[in-house]
Order: structure tokens, then C-alpha cells, then sequence
């Protein structure tokens, strides 16, 4: 995995990471207070619960590219169709992609042919080459940590519905995606490495 993000930029052939997160919509159970010269804006502790929805991420880290895509569940079915916009609207000319991803019993191939069925799955699945992380280790997934990320800066505040879900998404990821600012992975091989043969050093005494 940490060789994998070594690897030199190739529009070909690029590395995605891919990874999930739910949330719940929440509207304020009574108006707030509007902010006042020396007094902040005043919101209710009571909410309203509208439901969950699902977040999609896909982060090019040497092209500093995120996109994201809104689902209303989190099933087979939403991964495969991920997946089909990642090969066929993001990336229609790549030869091959390399995806990063966690490892979950939904995210394999045969789940794509499992919805689409083999004709239409074949074209998808030859160009998809899935790279798992650790277990235990899903934070080497640079999309986890991207998806931290969005969610501080971008929904840490109560969504009521879908709608400003996607707007504050979208807005988010237009101003990410104008800086194109690759990102920079500081763990390597080598640090790993070094950490594993401290952390396993016989105790002298």
C-alpha cells in the first residue's frame, strides 16, 4: 500500500482512494436566536430527525481531485453504481485505475457483477484494480483522512435535508478541487518499517 502511493503520476493509469461515511440530517426543533453586537447566534438543543445519508468520496492524491457523490443508503447496489461513475464519468479514458479502499464484504468485484450482471460488468471490472487496506489500518486510506477532513470543514453544523447537504458538498469540493493541491504522504515503507522494529525490540535488564 505504501509503495502504491509512490508511485509517479500516470493520467493512464491514476491511484483513487475511495471510502464511505454516514450521516444524519438534523433540523433545529425551534428557530434560533439571529447573532447580536456582542452576543453569538442561540440554537435550540432540541432537533429533528430526518433521516441518514450516505457520502461517497474519491480522492486522486496526485492531482489533488476529490468528488463526491450523495446516496440514500449504503448497499451493493450504491457501491456498484460508485464504482461505474468512477470508471465512466471520472476517468473514461484511463486504461486501468488503482483503488484504494477499505475492506468490506460489499467492495469487490463480484458485487458488481452481482448488480449489473456480466455484460455490463466486465468493461467496469477489467479496469478496476482494488487495493485493500490493513487490517486495523484504514487509516492508510488517504480518502479516510480527506473525509475527515470535508466533514470539519464543511458539515460540522446541523443538515437538516439533502439538498444543503449536496450544496455545502459541492461548494467544498469546487474550492479543493480549483487549488488542485496534490497531497503529500509522509508514511513510508521505510517509517513503517522503523516502527515496527522499536515497537518488537527485546527489553534489555
Amino acid at each position: 500500500m505504501l509503495n502504491l502511493y509512490r508511485r509517479p503520476y500516470d493520467p493512464s493509469c491514476p491511484l483513487v482512494c475511495f471510502d464511505e461515511k454516514s450521516l444524519q440530517l438534523l433540523a433545529d426543533g425551534r428557530v434560533g436566536e439571529p447573532p447580536h453586537p456582542g452576543q453569538p447566534r442561540r440554537r435550540d438543543y432540541e432537533y429533528v430527525r430526518h433521516g441518514t445519508r450516505n457520502i461517497f468520496l474519491f480522492v486522486e492524491p496526485l492531482t489533488g481531485q476529490r468528488h463526491v457523490l450523495v446516496t440514500r443508503r449504503r448497499t451493493k447496489e450504491d457501491f456498484a453504481k460508485a464504482m461505474r461513475y468512477l470508471v465512466k464519468v471520472l476517468y473514461p479514458l484511463a486504461c486501468s485505475i488503482h483503488v484504494v479502499l477499505d475492506n468490506l464484504n460489499t467492495h469487490t468485484a463480484e458485487t458488481i457483477i452481482e448488480i449489473f450482471g456480466m455484460p455490463e460488468a466486465d468493461p467496469i471490472v477489467s479496469r478496476l484494480m482494488f487495493h485493500y487496506t490493513p487490517l486495523h489500518a484504514s487509516w492508510v486510506n488517504i480518502a479516510e483522512i480527506e473525509l475527515s477532513a470535508l466533514t470539519t470543514q464543511c458539515l460540522d453544523r446541523r443538515i437538516p435535508d439533502e439538498w444543503t447537504l449536496a450544496t455545502e458538498l459541492i461548494a467544498c469540493e469546487t474550492a479543493r478541487n480549483l487549488k488542485a493541491q496534490p497531497i503529500h504522504w509522509s508514511f513510508t515503507w521505510k517509517r513503517a518499517k522503523r516502527m515496527f522494529c522499536e515497537q518488537h525490540a527485546p527489553v534489555v535488564g
